[in-house]
């Protein structure tokens, strides 16, 4: 049974993307029933919840995240009666479940933009998008040069039904994601109700998509430095979120916000978490940090300071379905993460990738807080990096002018088990082959080829997690730094716990301690080898 506490201050949650997870019919396409057949593997492997990217019908212009309906669930993934299934099986495995929410945009398919478009410039639906007329005589220009966040323009001119060119939409992100018009009490309704929806069937939390986009300026004024920008963390934003904290807390057994929030401001961040707002949001700013002990302890220390004030447990992310595997990121020159760095051809060693992010594994879970994994983390998954040209379907390929390789390559379907693509990934003797090709390398990576083998990836994250449960010092709470080397990250959980993190080239001597918990890697007479990290039992102060 699944208890009314704020379980999200100290849950490990594993993001399932469901097009990659499993495929249960054999089309190539990873859907529920996928799902379901290996949901035995998250409840051993020992997460607390499940967060599912996307799975509702679209187009798929953006990999789902253009929704047609936030209440149904795409054919080539299932059915709703299947989704419903599957959180009542998850919550008997003791596992909670979180869904994708994607406010600020929808599809060019939802039945509102449709109706936008063919009612023409009186359409009463265009109220609630953010459609304007052009600038120059001719209305032949955007009304504003915003950039996109995919790159490239943010608004597309429509043609009206008399098949004169009419006026221009808003879309932050691809041309098929029409922004909606926050403004409108309508759409607010809209989604105060998709809110209610999937509380009412069950799930524990709600994952917002985009969170700090939803409210635009509407005097529409150019991006300048000096003034507030015009659609990024506006005030407004605010009001929004204590609407849904109110929906969230009026369900009992503990409901949880999560927000996608890309601030470098951690204020402004913090913001989002106050007391009536979201329980937590996405760390971004860990995720991107380099593999250095001093960036690293900053990032540490500012965000448990920004989070301190407004009492939200931070959380602590490695990799998501938007960013490069850390298994590659580690073995970099440089090991920091950005979306304007993202090019191919960046030379990479896999091997120290590999060590490093066993290390960064055992650091994030032993960090206060909630920690995320990203599906095919705990295999020691790297970035495909030689996916072909003609087989890429991410719209940031196309939308950077085939500068940024896009997202596909942390995307590409899991390998469960076998010698040779696909991996289990589809049942055997499944016509289609998975919907992005495998390493035929991943043959070493596959959940049988893991399980039982002391030194795997696999196996780290389920003694890691195991620990976890029945570690009273891990999760929620304070830390305290220990005296280091400057190359070191040493600190304190109590009772009577310890995490040292070599990041160095130099072995160094470990602590007094009790005993050995949990090592990323072999250690050598009680010294701690480089780019290792180690859990200790040590006793309480």
């Amino acid at each position: 049974m699944l208890d009314s506490s704020p379980w999200w201050r100290s849950a490990v949650i594993y993001q399932v993307y469901p097009r990659s997870f499993a495929d249960g019919d054999g089309d190539g396409i990873g859907d529920v029933a996928g799902i379901r057949s290996r949901l035995d593997h998250l409840a051993a492997l020992g997460v607390d919840a499940i967060w599912f990217s996307p799975w509702y019908p679209s187009p798929m212009a953006d990999a789902g995240y253009d929704v047609a309906d936030h209440r149904d669930i795409d054919p080539v993934f299932g059915t709703l009666a299947e989704v419903e299934a599957l959180i009542t099986e998850a919550h008997a495995l003791g596992v909670r479940t979180i869904v994708d929410v994607v406010p600020n945009h929808c599809s060019e398919a939802h039945p509102w933009f449709r109706a936008a478009l063919t009612g023409g410039p009186d359409a009463p639906e265009r109220e609630l998008f953010w459609f304007r007329p052009g600038r120059g005589p001719d209305g032949d220009l955007p009304p504003t040069d915003w950039t996109g966040e995919f790159g490239g323009p943010t608004w597309t001119r429509t043609t009206d039904p008399d098949g004169t060119p009419g006026d221009w939409y808003l879309h932050l992100f691809a041309p098929q994601q029409p922004d909606f018009n926050w403004d409108h009490p309508q759409v607010r309704a809209e989604f105060e109700d998709i809110l209610r929806f999937w509380f009412d069937r069950g799930v524990d939390g709600i994952r917002i998509d985009s969170a700090g986009l939803l409210v635009k300026d509407g005097t529409l004024p150019e991006v300048h430095p000096d003034r507030p920008h015009p659609f990024h963390d506006r005030d407004g934003v605010h009001d929004i979120y204590r609407a849904w904290r109110r929906i969230a807390d009026s369900y009992p057994g503990g409901r949880a916000l999560v927000g996608e929030v890309w601030l470098p401001d951690r204020q402004r961040f913090a913001n989002y978490l106050r007391p009536d707002e979201l329980h937590t949001a996405f760390n971004f700013d860990f995720l991107g940090c380099a593999w250095d002990a001093a960036a690293l302890r900053e990032s540490i220390d500012g965000t448990l300071g920004a989070h301190a004030p407004v009492d939200a447990p931070a959380t602590w992310v490695l990799s998501n379905h938007d960013v490069t595997r850390h298994v590659t990121r580690y073995g970099r020159a440089d090991t920091r993460f950005s979306f304007a760095a993202k090019r191919e051809g960046i030379p990479t060693d896999l091997e120290l990738g590999t060590r490093r992010a066993r290390a960064a594994a055992l650091l994030s879970l032993a960090l206060p807080g909630a920690a995320y994994v990203y599906q095919g983390e705990e295999l020691g998954l790297w970035e495909v990096e030689d996916i072909p040209h003609a087989l890429r379907q991410d719209p940031m390929w196309e939308r950077s002018g085939r500068v940024d390789p896009g997202r596909d390559g942390c995307r590409v379907p899991l390998p469960w088990q076998g010698d040779a693509p696909p991996f289990g990934f589809s049942p055997d003797g499944a016509a289609a082959v998975p919907w992005l090709p495998q390493p035929t390398d991943w043959k070493d990576r596959t959940v049988r080829a893991q399980t039982g083998d002391p030194h795997s990836m696999l196996e780290l994250y389920r003694a890691a997690l195991a620990l976890r449960r029945v570690e009273s010092a891990l999760g929620d709470g304070t830390l305290t730094w220990l005296p280091a080397s400057p190359r070191v990250l040493a600190f304190a959980r109590e009772p009577g716990f310890a995490c040292l993190v070599n990041l160095g080239a130099e072995a160094v001597a470990l602590p007094a301690y009790d005993r050995v918990l949990l090592a990323s890697g072999p250690l050598h007479d009680d010294r701690l080898p480089p780019d290792t990290a180690v859990w200790l039992r040590t006793r309480p102060t």
